[in-house]
Formats: C-alpha cells, sequence, structure tokens
C-alpha cells in the first residue's frame, strides 16, 4: 500500500535510529517516575510514529508514556494506533492499543478509515484480529462509504473477508449507492466473494438506490459465471418495480452483449418483450451497443407488436450507434426501413426526426444510410430533410447516394422564408456541391421567381416597427 514506511528503510536510517537513541538515552533517566512527569511532555509523537515503523518496541514502551501524544494526527489524520495497525509486528500494536485513549480503536484518518479498515485492507490478518479481539467494529467504513468487508475484496483479501463475517460483519450493510458487498462483488466479477457471501447469508435481490440487484449488474458487466452462481442461489430475473425506471435484468445483459448469458437468462425465463420506462426493450440496447450475436439471439425471441408497442424500431437503435452490421443483419431478418418513430418518442428531439435513415445521415455514416437506401428506405420522410442534413456536414459521398435514391432536391426547409429551394444556401459557394445539384434536377428558375412580381414587397397589412413593438422587444430581453 502506498505510503506505508519500509521497515527495512527505517532500519538503515542512521539519523532516525540516532533520534531514537537520543530519546532513550533522555529518558531513561526518568523510569522511575510517573507517566504524567512533565519531563514526557517533551516527547514528539512523531518519535512514536518513527519507533513503531522501526518496529522498536523498547523506546515504543518508553515514548507511550506521553498520553497527550498518543492522540495527536499526523497531517493524513492518522494516529499512532493507525500506524501501529499497518506495521507487520502484532506485538508493536498491542503496546500502542495498550497506551491509546479509550474509543481510539474507531478513530479516523482524513480518509475515514479506522484501525482496522487499514489492517484488512493491508492484509494483516493478526492485526485485524487483535483489533477485532478487542472491540474494533467490523461494519466500519471510510469516506467513500467503502466497509472493511468490500476494502478485502477490493484488494484480494479473502482470508480477511472470511475473519470479518467470523466476527459478524453486517453482510447486507449498504454501501455508496446502497449498494451490498454482494453488489460490488458481482460488479467486479469476483467468483469467490460472491459464493462466500451467498454462503454468509447475502440477499441476492437486494436493490441498490437505482435499483439494480447484484444478478442485474453482473449481466450488465458481462460475467457469466457470477450471473451462474446467483442464479443457481435463487435470484430473481424479475425487476423488483420498486420505481418506474426499474429496468429487466435481460436488458442489462444487453449492455455487455455477452450471447452465454443472455441464452441462461432465456433459460430461466426472461422476457424479452419487457420494455423499460422509455419504452425499450432488450434488443434496442443490443443494436444501438452493437452486439451482433446478442441481437442475433434477441431477433426471434422479440415480438413485433412488442417494437410497435415501443414506438421505435431497432434499425433506428442501430443506425443511431452507427452499427452497419446491426442494421445489414435487421434488414435481413425483415425490419421495415420505413418505420417511423411514434410522436411521442419523436418529441424527444428538436428537429422531431422520423426515420432509421435520418440518424444515419445526422452521423455521416455512407454506409448505413446506403444499406437502408438499398433496402427501400425513403430518404424525403423528415421534417428536417436528409439532403439538407449532409448537406450542412458537407459530406459529398452522402449527398450524392441520397441524390441518387430519389432525394428531393427542391425542398423547402420550413424555417426557410425564401422561396427558392432551401439546398442553395448551402451550395451557393461550393461549386462540387451545386454541379450535384444541378445535375440531379435543381429548380434554377425558382430562383428568379419572385411572388410579388412588380408590385410592392411589403404586405399591405404590414404594419411596421412601432414604439409598442420595440418595447415588447425590450421586455423579452429582460428576461
Amino acid at each position: 500500500m502506498e505510503g506505508l514506511y519500509d521497515e527495512e528503510e527505517w532500519d538503515e536510517d542512521e539519523a532516525t535510529q540516532y533520534m531514537i537513541e537520543q530519546s532513550l538515552s533522555e529518558y531513561g533517566k526518568y523510569r522511575d517516575q510517573t507517566p504524567s512527569d512533565p519531563t514526557l511532555e517533551y516527547i514528539d509523537h512523531e518519535e512514536i510514529f518513527t519507533a513503531i515503523c522501526a518496529g522498536n518496541a523498547d523506546a515504543l514502551k518508553i515514548l507511550v508514556q506521553n498520553k497527550a501524544a498518543m492522540s495527536m494526527a499526523d497531517n493524513k489524520g492518522w494516529i499512532p494506533l493507525h500506524q501501529a495497525a499497518v506495521q507487520q509486528k502484532r506485538s508493536i500494536l498491542e503496546i500502542t492499543f495498550s497506551a491509546s485513549p479509550q474509543g481510539s480503536g474507531e478513530s479516523r484518518t482524513l480518509k475515514g478509515e479506522t484501525p482496522l479498515f487499514l489492517a484488512v485492507v493491508n492484509g494483516l490478518r493478526e492485526n485485524a484480529t487483535f483489533l477485532l479481539q478487542n472491540g474494533c467494529n467490523p461494519d466500519c467504513q471510510n469516506e467513500d462509504e467503502d466497509t472493511a468487508l468490500v476494502g478485502a475484496m477490493k484488494n484480494n483479501q479473502y482470508d480477511l473477508a472470511s475473519l470479518l463475517l467470523r466476527y459478524n460483519a453486517t453482510v447486507d450493510q449498504k454501501c455508496s449507492l446502497q449498494r451490498t458487498a454482494l453488489h460490488e462483488a458481482s460488479l467486479l466479477g469476483l467468483e469467490d466473494y460472491v459464493y462466500q457471501l451467498l454462503q454468509a447469508g447475502a440477499n441476492p435481490d437486494a436493490c441498490d438506490v437505482n435499483e439494480h440487484t447484484p444478478l442485474g449488474l453482473a449481466a450488465q458487466a458481462g460475467h457469466l459465471n457470477v450471473v451462474e452462481i446467483l442464479l443457481q442461489k435463487g435470484a430473481s430475473i424479475w425487476p423488483q418495480r420498486h420505481s418506474v425506471e426499474s429496468v429487466s435484468v435481460l436488458f442489462e445483459a444487453a449492455a455487455s452483449g455477452n450471447p452465454d448469458i443472455i441464452s441462461l437468462l432465456l433459460e430461466y425465463g426472461a422476457d424479452p418483450n419487457t420494455p423499460t420506462h422509455t419504452g425499450h426493450l432488450p434488443i434496442h440496447r443490443a443494436a444501438y451497443r452493437g452486439h451482433l450475436l446478442a441481437l442475433e439471439q434477441l431477433i426471434p425471441v422479440t415480438k413485433k407488436e412488442a417494437i410497435k408497442d415501443s414506438g421505435m424500431s431497432p434499425l433506428h437503435s442501430a443506425a443511431a450507434g452507427g452499427h452497419s452490421q446491426c442494421l445489414e443483419l435487421l434488414l435481413n431478418a425483415g425490419f421495415d426501413p420505413n418505420f417511423m418513430l411514434h410522436p411521442r418518442v419523436r418529441r424527444n428531439y428538436d428537429d422531431e426526426r422520423r426515420s432509421a435513415l435520418f440518424f444515419a445521415v445526422s452521423n455521416s455514416d455512407v454506409q448505413s444510410a446506403r444499406l437502408l437506401l438499398k433496402a427501400g428506405a425513403m430518404p424525403n420522410q423528415d421534417p428536417v430533410n436528409c439532403l439538407q442534413v449532409a448537406m450542412r456536414l458537407g459530406n459529398y459521398e452522402l449527398i450524392n447516394t441520397l441524390l441518387r435514391y430519389g432525394a428531393n432536391v427542391n425542398y423547402y426547409s420550413r424555417v426557410n422564408t425564401t422561396h427558392f429551394p432551401s439546398a442553395l444556401q448551402y451550395a451557393i459557394k461550393d461549386e462540387v456541391m451545386l454541379r450535384m445539384l444541378l445535375n440531379h434536377g435543381y429548380d434554377v428558375q425558382r430562383c428568379f421567381d419572385c411572388p410579388y412580381g412588380q408590385g410592392s414587397h411589403v404586405p399591405v397589412d404590414y404594419e411596421g416597427w412601432s414604439v409598442s413593438v420595440i418595447r415588447d422587444v425590450v421586455v423579452r430581453q429582460q428576461f
């Protein structure tokens, strides 16, 4: 562990040893005096740390007589007992513990670590045993809300985890995000610890603050063996539904895309047609993440009615994620390239996009756009024309592909107040782009067609700028 003193370095440090010897010489004269003798006040608590790190029991027995120094902390918030907990000699810890003020076993460093927590994460079994035998709390937590049990797991200290459980550490104690030790072990894929915790009575269906169970976290992280252990021990594949944001374990598994986990969950009865509160299905997540093998498993078991009810096609998801292989797989499986987003889904986008093609074009993804167009996707179905998006991106290959598949070169933008086709605004300074437009039927005459003719270009009912209008504008700006 970083920051710990190396015993050999201290032995080689002659200056440090000289300081200890001088201290012993100074205080040896006062052995027969009581610990409250004023001379002991001159002991620097750093000397106590030095003696502990050097493993010098003789020096330590003299130095610990200064009771005030035993509760003094260094710049890390460590008192002598913290230092004694992380060195190798149990005898040093015993001397320090006996001389420390009552309650020192629960004292915390600036990182919230108790002496027991430090002994555990450093793998010092004898020290941890001594502290537990002397009443130190096995459920201690650091500032990150990790328990000593979680600290043992994260530092690969299996024996220390067993020791804590034998001394009645709370197996389902809540840590950060309301997660238990089983959550952490499952997320990290620590099979031995998962089995150990389950044997100790850990709840396999505990929920964290985000409604994730240990099984859900293991599935999300792609830890097949952990998923298998949890299922065999009775973990539920059904969400607790404590809130509307709960998701199924199968949906979590789709994030990792591990086909073996998906297959296992389906064997245990997981339902691929259970949507999230946003309407997404596991097939959507697998498509968006580009998990081809997972998608192959989910396609035949996902109902078309469930996809229709969700308001979106997995084609939208695959196109949004930029995964052309998934798009091709879905198209070959018969998914409609012209399935449009349901209005409730469409409202989540400022441009109110509808088609999977629009997602591909927005990503400047020529390969995906070409696959969709070849499958029959219509290029003129979105409120903001796909061609307009491609021109704004300046992607010649994408523009040419859209034009060849029938994109309307004479489209009008909803926000464009001019009479001539909107594409001109992007091509007026780009000869290559303008030539492509002209070659595909751009209506040049409209550029010279004025709806007002020779008459006034100001509508009859136009009132112009008035004082009241100006005042209104100023008021709006103040907000």
